[in-house]
């Protein structure tokens, strides 16, 4: 087994869904499977605009073919193992490369770079997870909601090879809800999608909530598209089926609501989910359905 880095873009051809399956070229095929059972590390291209960097990490569960194409392959994804970075790691952090191993004895990054699978060496795959969920909150969690006790806060400096019960960590709720919080609020700017408010107290801690749309009790994963930043009144209101979402994000107030009207004032202006700027970090289909369906009052 082998730690690796598996490159990925949103507008991509391939059939990738990075928190459950990555397609490849036969050609990386021996490469993939050095990291089967292991732990990898998706990058989003420099080249891409407004490159996310190395944004998430997760652990390959098995690689099979693709039954439609003999030349494709899947690395699939173990279920609940998907992380995205509360701090996404830029390729070249203070003008240096993070994954050392890319370069070459003249110190210039070496055509393996561009390769889409690549193994990356333990340490640099420490540099790169430290440096993406071990990163000072600038957005403050709840404290009385979210335990601040990660376990990766001894190596800050050092990057030292990560043991195999530290990546174990990786699967603990409160790692898991912090960067979940820190990566929600991000995309959504610290702005609750559905009133429009951004709230900073005195502390200069935000008050908006990372809500989860499908919620982990019934199988919901920490991942972007199945979340949403909401003021603590419109979560209560929404994990209580009183306020969903259309598949266009069109907010939908329960008939049950003992005063729409006044719930109505609370929406934004437009009457919709107040999203991410990037398609492929607003909620999923899926999980708005699943919501619609088993949460909401109609």
């Amino acid at each position: 087994m082998a730690f690796g880095v598996f490159i990925h873009r949103t507008d991509s051809a391939y059939n990738d869904v990075p928190s459950e399956q990555y397609q490849f070229p036969k050609k990386y095929l021996s490469r993939a499977r050095q990291c089967e059972g292991d732990w990898i590390v998706y990058l989003e291209p420099s080249k891409v605009k407004d490159s996310k960097g190395y944004f998430a990490l997760a652990r390959v569960r098995e690689i099979v073919s693709d039954p439609e194409n003999q030349n494709m392959f899947f690395a699939l994804i173990e279920k609940g193992s998907y992380l995205d970075f509360g701090d996404p790691v830029q390729f070249r952090n203070h003008d240096e490369i993070v994954e050392k191993g890319l370069l070459n004895e003249d110190g210039r990054i070496s055509g393996r770079a561009k390769a889409a699978v690549r193994p990356i060496s333990p340490i640099d795959f420490a540099r790169i997870i430290e440096l993406g969920l071990n990163q000072p909150d600038k957005i403050l969690p709840r404290v009385d909601q979210i335990s601040l006790n990660t376990g990766f806060e001894d190596t800050q400096a050092k990057y030292s090879v990560p043991p195999r019960n530290r990546l174990a960590q990786l699967t603990m709720r409160s790692v898991r809800d912090r960067n979940f919080r820190k990566t929600v609020l991000r995309v959504y700017e610290e702005r609750c999608a559905i009133t429009g408010l951004r709230l900073i107290n005195g502390g200069g801690r935000a008050e908006v909530q990372a809500a989860h749309i499908r919620p982990v009790e019934y199988n919901g994963p920490d991942i972007i598209t199945n979340g949403m930043a909401l003021s603590g009144t419109a979560h209560w209101m929404f994990d209580r089926g009183l306020v969903s979402l259309s598949n266009d994000f069109e907010i939908l107030i329960s008939r049950q609501t003992n005063d729409v009207d006044a719930v109505r004032m609370m929406i934004n202006d437009t009457g919709r989910l107040i999203g991410p700027p990037k398609a492929s970090e607003r909620p999923r289909h899926e999980f708005i359905t699943w919501h619609r369906e088993n949460c909401f009052k109609q």
